[in-house]
């Protein structure tokens, strides 16, 4: 069994501004997708403003912050 460092986990992480970014970018995303739907707009546009939102969180989610 491989008993060195993890070295995917090591280059895997945000920088506080790219956190920062993504906070921004998910917020906008869903700001539209919800203009998008309360106007009933076109289905593709709701998977593609959802899909942006959803991809932003889940990488904020699952992505460790490195501060150093």
């Amino acid at each position: 069994m491989f008993r060195g460092k993890n070295l995917l986990a090591d280059q895997l992480h945000l920088t506080p501004l790219s956190g920062t970014i993504l906070i921004v970018v998910a917020v906008l995303a869903g700001t539209r997708y919800r203009s998008v739907w309360k106007s009933e707009g076109p289905r593709w546009q709701l998977w593609l403003f959802g899909l942006i939102a959803a991809g932003c969180l889940l990488t904020l989610g699952f992505l460790p912050l490195k501060t150093g």
